[in-house]
């Protein structure tokens, strides 16, 4: 099912939003994001700007999101940096010794933290503290895994597999985190999306009693969320489509769909299948036939579309165990 609410922006105080695929897409902002955005700023709300990069400060992240007409301080971004600093303090003294597996934006935070980092191994730190860092050298790597390997502790900004470049999808963090916890044979503590630190230090950071995460991938935004015990907007503008929608986790599901930002001044309906498995919502008829197929019927806005779908699609796969077929499906143009 999905949950009902007024408008999301006047029913939460607090809008966390992840920035790729949400805000941006590459160097371009998402058609409308800036206005949607800064008609809810108008409306109250409070915006942070949330990313799972550990590589950029938050400063350069403002300056990026004001070149692309969105309003942003320093003070709005919160990054998987800040959290696993904040991880690093709330385990050390002031002054401790962190090896800094990373690039600039994590040693930023861990020096506004009190801390200090370090790439030397000799004498032994407290800590090592990793990031996405495009410029790692390997003996640094190398270092900070023969560390972790030693039983220093360790803490991870985030574990994506991925991250953009100008040239394509490249190896993020995760792959890095992989290659450490494989040859030490050790997992981290983590700090970035889906895990909840982050969540909770957007919250501690901006302020709100009714945050609202707002993203665009289902593994990471939505499913930390959950994970955080807030509710989630998943919009359609990033990298979740209808295949992965409709075969979601349980616990990656959102409580709201929306076809791009423009959802957070639509009133979001409860959603429930019928007995039969069926939806009706705005005029459409949603339901699988006895192929195991789709299908969909009538009329209506396209966000209505898509929540119906998916409602249909996981009550399907709860009750029978497997992802029904979309081949029959099109997708309505917003």
């Amino acid at each position: 099912m999905l949950d009902g609410c007024e408008a999301p922006a006047r029913a939460y105080d607090l809008i966390m939003l992840d920035l790729d695929g949400v805000v941006y897409v590459g160097p371009d902002a998402v058609p409308g994001a800036a206005d949607h955005l800064r008609r809810a700023r108008e409306g109250g709300a409070h915006l942070a700007f949330v990313t799972n990069n550990a590589a950029r400060p938050p400063h350069t992240v403002a300056d990026h999101l004001t070149r692309l007409g969105v309003e942003a301080a320093p003070a709005d971004v919160v990054t998987s940096a800040q959290a696993a600093a904040r991880m690093a303090r709330e385990r050390l003294a002031p002054g401790g010794r962190v090896f800094l597996l990373g690039g600039p934006g994590l040693e930023e935070a861990l020096t506004e933290e009190g801390l200090q980092a370090v790439q030397e191994s000799d004498p032994p730190p407290d800590l090592v503290v990793s990031g996405y860092g495009p410029d790692l050298r390997w003996s640094t790597i190398m270092r900070g895994a023969m560390l972790v390997r030693d039983g220093v502790p360790w803490i991870a900004a985030n574990t994506d597999r991925t991250v953009p470049l100008p040239d394509g999808i490249g190896p993020g963090h995760g792959a890095l985190v992989e290659l450490v916890a494989r040859f030490a044979g050790v997992e981290p503590a983590v700090a970035g999306k889906p895990a909840r630190p982050l969540l909770d230090e957007t919250i501690r950071r901006v302020g709100g009693d009714r945050p609202l995460m707002v993203g665009d991938r289902l593994d990471t935004d939505l499913a930390g969320a959950r994970v955080a015990g807030v509710r989630g907007l998943l919009v359609l503008t990033g990298v979740t489509g209808l295949a992965e929608l409709v075969a979601a986790d349980p616990a990656e599901r959102p409580h709201h769909v929306a076809v791009d930002l423009g959802g957070l001044f639509e009133a979001h309906p409860a959603v429930v299948a019928s007995a039969d498995g069926g939806v009706d919502l705005g005029g459409w008829r949603v339901q699988v036939d006895a192929e195991g197929e789709l299908v969909a019927t009538g009329d209506g806005s396209p966000s209505d579309w898509w929540r119906a779908v998916a409602v249909a699609a996981w009550a399907y796969r709860d009750a029978a165990g497997g992802v029904p077929g979309i081949a029959g499906l099109t997708e309505p143009v917003a």
